[in-house]
């Protein structure tokens, strides 16, 4: 049934139905229900097709949401998809895990006028996964082979995104991973809760599809050099990711059962996935039967929390140093936390660590937010004398990411990275001081959204073709 534009005056916003926090506390299982075919007609049509789609320019990949919203009102679904398709490579996935509140729907017009904002995430997920069932989803297929090759080093968002734009161009493409399994953080990082794996799996098996060459469990620096893949190459993207966790530094930090974030998730969802992950079994980083305290307050931290809830732990809390509206993460993942039975304990900061061998407790401090810095936000300030104690048997530590030595890592002294660790690229091109070399995603931006990674890959896509095809792509063909 086609519905009519503009019928937020008169249509509710309503979310997808979703589960009951009890339920989803004893499993892994997404936690939405996906939008029937009439809801999401109903939903989209609320759009006000507004003349400068703020929601369009506060998207990192720029997606053309008001028309393929139009499209989905009108029943019109496969062209709702190519739309969809047409400025990002995983909708599906971007509508299941983007903070669309701090992005699309939080710029929505009809938001800001306090209709409610259209639902574009749960909108743009319910198009992608109808068009995979339908069968509109296909490999890259190029017009035309092209002899040239390029390497991507990281089988995450921002390498699979450059490796499906480039292998459309007809470059024969080969992406390295030290990970067994291609997806980055979207396998490893991200709970099933978020993205079920099914939904990367299927994305990878569409680039193995297309023609791209898969090696998995292939480290640079040990399987091969950047220079060794320099030559096996006509060019190479360095995709991957910031892993390095940031630390702390107070006293206790050396106790067990401290553990950084990703190596928690990464040993759930590899248990999830069918491994047998012997810290799990042996329950090092499983929170059954345990007293949680979560450092952080980003997104990591909320999959932290979550996870620990359904692993069954006696106690869930998250201490952050600033308050609930200076949040780095999404406010819908701390939303669900809380119905999960989470303890957000805000404008608080560890002091130190208390046990003999293992934690058995957090000491920390209350914090006053005293006056904005230069990035606008306020300057967290320790109240003297506020000290309090956190019972605590697993303490995890989600304090963000920083990018590896990647000069050191990969034998590759000349590479120029920044006083932070980034590999810095030419803005237009994404190639780094390397000829040939470019970079995408978090190692070039630093940590950020799985959705700006996309959009870095598909940038250095167009930057590595548009070198390929000037002077130094076709000496380079001409030689082979």
């Amino acid at each position: 049934m086609a519905h009519k534009m503009l019928a937020f005056v008169t249509t509710a916003q309503r979310m997808p139905d979703k589960r009951a926090a009890a339920a989803r506390r004893r499993d892994f299982d997404e936690i939405y229900a996906p939008f029937s075919t009439e809801r999401a007609g109903e939903q989209a049509s609320r759009c006000s097709q507004c003349g400068i789609p703020f929601c369009q320019v506060h998207c990192p990949v720029h997606n053309n949401i008001p028309d393929w919203l139009k499209l989905t009102a009108e029943g019109r679904l496969e062209e709702a998809y190519e739309v969809s398709a047409a400025t990002n490579n995983f909708p599906e996935i971007c509508g299941r895990i983007c903070p669309q509140d701090r992005l699309c729907e939080g710029n929505c017009v009809i938001e800001q006028s306090r209709h409610g904002t259209v639902t574009i995430g749960s909108v743009e997920k319910y198009i992608t996964d109808t068009a995979f069932e339908r069968g509109w989803v296909k490999p890259a297929t190029p017009r035309r082979e092209r002899p040239q090759s390029v390497g991507i080093i990281g089988g995450g968002p921002g390498g699979m995104a450059a490796a499906e734009q480039l292998r459309r161009r007809g470059y024969q493409v080969h992406i390295y991973d030290r990970h067994d399994r291609i997806g980055g953080l979207l396998i490893y990082g991200i709970p099933n809760f978020k993205l079920d794996k099914t939904i990367v799996q299927r994305r990878v098996d569409l680039l193995v599809a297309a023609g791209i060459q898969l090696h998995t469990s292939f480290e640079v620096g040990r399987d091969a050099s950047l220079d060794d893949l320099r030559a096996r190459h006509d060019a190479v993207l360095i995709a991957t990711g910031a892993y390095r966790a940031r630390d702390l530094t107070i006293p206790g930090c050396g106790l067990d059962s401290i553990v950084p974030a990703l190596r928690y998730l990464t040993a759930s969802n590899r248990a999830g996935l069918g491994d047998q992950v012997p810290e799990i079994a042996d329950g090092t980083l499983n929170a059954a039967g345990k007293r949680v305290v979560v450092i952080g307050g980003g997104d990591t931290a909320m999959d932290c929390v979550r996870t620990a809830a359904r692993q069954g732990a006696v106690s869930v809390k998250c201490l952050y140093r600033r308050d609930r509206a200076n949040m780095p993460g999404s406010q819908r993942e701390v939303t669900s936390a809380e119905e999960e039975g989470v303890e957000f304990v805000w404008q608080a900061a560890p002091e130190a660590f208390l046990g003999d061998q293992s934690v058995t407790a957090v000491r920390a401090v209350r914090i006053h937010l005293g006056v904005p810095d230069a990035t606008g936000r306020r300057t967290p300030q320790v109240i003297p004398g506020s000290s309090f104690t956190l019972e605590c048997d697993l303490a995890i530590k989600a304090l963000g990411f920083e990018p590896e030595d990647l000069p050191g890592l990969f034998g590759a002294p000349a590479l120029r990275v920044s006083r932070w660790g980034t590999v810095p690229t030419d803005l237009r091109t994404k190639m780094t001081n390397l000829e040939g070399v470019f970079a995408a995603g978090d190692i070039g931006r630093g940590a950020s959204l799985v959705v700006w990674a996309i959009r870095d890959g598909r940038d250095a896509a167009e930057g590595i073709h548009a070198w390929l095809q000037g002077r130094g792509g076709q000496m380079r063909a001409a030689a082979d």
